[in-house]
């Protein structure tokens, strides 16, 4: 738990540590940052004579930006002290309003290292200290930002690394031995190194960096806003120099020809895909995802990143599935996202610490994730048990009231002239595309019960499947809409602690769908069942 503005005893009276300041090379990456942000305007103003027009304002509010910036750095460098005592990690923030924040050194899930590219120039790292912080509550990891790399490289393995004695010590080598001699007789290929099994080092290796899976991460919307990005800011800097992007850009095509509306889709679509491709070379460099030995056990760790470096640490411990991801535009290639189910993690972060691969091929996807679940059969290749055709039936209703309701807004503003009455033939259109949908949303259902798993599968623009321990479902809700109980069919949802929170298994049958639920944890609704005595 992390708790606010508590009164500690002092270090002289109590015995404890003294209290630490965060790396000084803080305070001269800044003032080189504040220099390097003045120079465009400076180079502007002197090499292109730019001072009028108002062109020289972004360059100059940059240059302020960037002086702000440094100045609140070395503040916050001169106000933040931290301490690691033998029970707590302590850190004290703050000008006006002061912090005083700690951790419990048996409550810490996670010691993430994160390095930007100014960091790394000045051999610095940031470390994020986190207990199972929920960023719905407003709760945040507890964040040490910088240390030097001896220093953060010290305080990670002091606070993941339990101190064992030399029987612990030896039995942890005999079980990590074990492991190894399993993965001897298998063959290396791209996701399965045997490796040195010292502390700190691979266990085992379950995938590295793949370049050719670029091709995975250059088709996204995300591209068209990356792309409108990255051309306004060009558009203003060139302008800035003088430069006619703009005039060279029109230059370039017939527009008379291909028409504005086709050529700024398919320029805007391309210098998008190309950002994102390069986003993926810079993020996932050197990626490694490897199996460690940790504090109380296995750590399934992450390392990544070009410029700026990430290392994500995961206690298998806390493991309690995966899941693996198919949006629906690219389903056609076979892409698939993979993720952990795990408590301790914040699954909204931007981050992305419950992610163990980038988009990548679903067949990779599929290897990776049960290898590192760990069992004989890898759940994610058992063949699902399919969905009545009443749940089909459900969704082809659902689409054709969906037609209908767009149909009659139509026409209504039709009626109003608030839109031509030819618009109204766009609902034509729809009916078939809405059809499409609720086949393809029928056919991603899925369910499956074995031995340790529960393994459902749903979803429309991003059909999941997930797998989750049966061991680690707390709760059991069964939900029927009017329509579904029409239609006998009923949703089973499972809550869990970990990941989203709960997972549900939409328009079962009534029956087996009772049956599903009773056998996805077992105990938990044996109380609210009624056994039918009658022949």
């Amino acid at each position: 738990m992390i708790v606010s503005d508590r009164h500690e005893p002092t270090s002289e009276t109590a015995g404890l540590p003294a209290w630490l300041r965060l790396s000084p090379r803080i305070i001269w990456v800044d003032l080189v940052i504040s220099i390097l942000s003045l120079l465009p305007a400076l180079v502007a103003v002197w090499l292109f004579d730019v001072d009028s027009g108002g062109q020289i304002w972004p360059l100059i509010g940059l240059a302020i930006f960037g002086v702000i910036g440094a100045i609140l750095d070395v503040v916050r460098w001169i106000f933040t002290r931290f301490r690691i005592t033998p029970t707590h990690v302590e850190l004290k923030t703050g000008v006006v309003l002061r912090r005083h924040r700690f951790i419990q050194r048996d409550r810490i899930r996670s010691v993430d290292i994160e390095a930007k590219l100014r960091h790394r120039t000045a051999r610095m790292r940031v470390i994020n200290i986190g207990a199972g912080q929920q960023a719905a509550a407003g709760e945040s990891a507890l964040s040490l930002d910088a240390l030097s790399v001896d220093d953060a490289l010290a305080l990670q393995t002091e606070l993941l690394t339990a101190a064992m004695d030399t029987d612990d010590l030896d039995a942890s080598c005999e079980g990590v031995a074990a492991e190894q001699r399993k993965q001897e007789d298998a063959s290396v290929d791209e996701g399965r190194h045997p490796v040195a099994r010292e502390n700190g080092e691979p266990i085992r290796v379950f995938a590295r960096f793949q370049p050719s899976w670029f091709i995975f991460n250059m088709f996204n919307i995300w591209a068209y806003v990356l792309a409108l990005g990255l051309g306004w800011g060009a558009l203003w800097l060139l302008g800035t120099f003088g430069i006619d992007l703009y005039g060279i850009v029109v230059g370039l095509f017939d527009w008379e020809s291909i028409g504005w509306l086709g050529t700024a889709l398919v320029a805007v679509g391309a210098l998008g895909a190309i950002g994102l491709g390069v986003n993926y070379f810079t993020e996932n460099w050197k990626l490694e995802l490897a199996r460690v030995q940790g504090r109380d056990g296995t750590v399934l760790r992450t390392r990544k990143g070009l410029f700026t470096t990430r290392e994500v640490n995961r206690d298998e411990n806390r493991i309690r599935g995966a899941q693996i991801s198919e949006p629906v535009l690219w389903r056609w290639m076979g892409a698939s996202d993979t993720s952990v189910i795990t408590t301790g993690l914040d699954v909204w972060s931007m981050t992305e610490p419950a992610a163990i691969l980038p988009r990548g091929p679903l067949r990779r996807a599929r290897e990776v994730a049960g290898d590192v679940l760990g069992d004989s059969e890898n759940p994610f290749t058992v063949d699902l048990v399919g969905h009545p055709m009443r749940a089909l039936l459900r969704r082809l209703l659902l689409a054709a009231f969906v037609t209908v309701a767009v149909t009659a807004v139509l026409v209504m503003l039709a009626f109003t002239a608030v839109i031509p009455v030819t618009v109204i033939w766009a609902a034509a259109a729809l009916l078939p595309v809405c059809l499409l949908a609720a086949i393809i949303a029928y056919r991603a259902l899925g369910h499956r019960l074995t031995d340790r798993y529960l393994i459902t599968r749903s979803g429309l623009l991003n059909r999941a499947t997930t797998v989750l321990q049966r061991s680690a479902v707390s709760t059991v809700v069964i939900s029927e809409s009017p329509l579904q109980r029409l239609l006998r069919l009923r949703t089973v949802g499972t809550m869990t602690a970990a990941g989203y929170g709960g997972y549900d298994t939409p328009d079962l049958d009534r029956e087996d769908g009772l049956e599903f639920a009773l056998h996805a944890a077992p105990g938990i609704l044996d109380p609210f069942v009624i056994q039918d005595d009658t022949e």
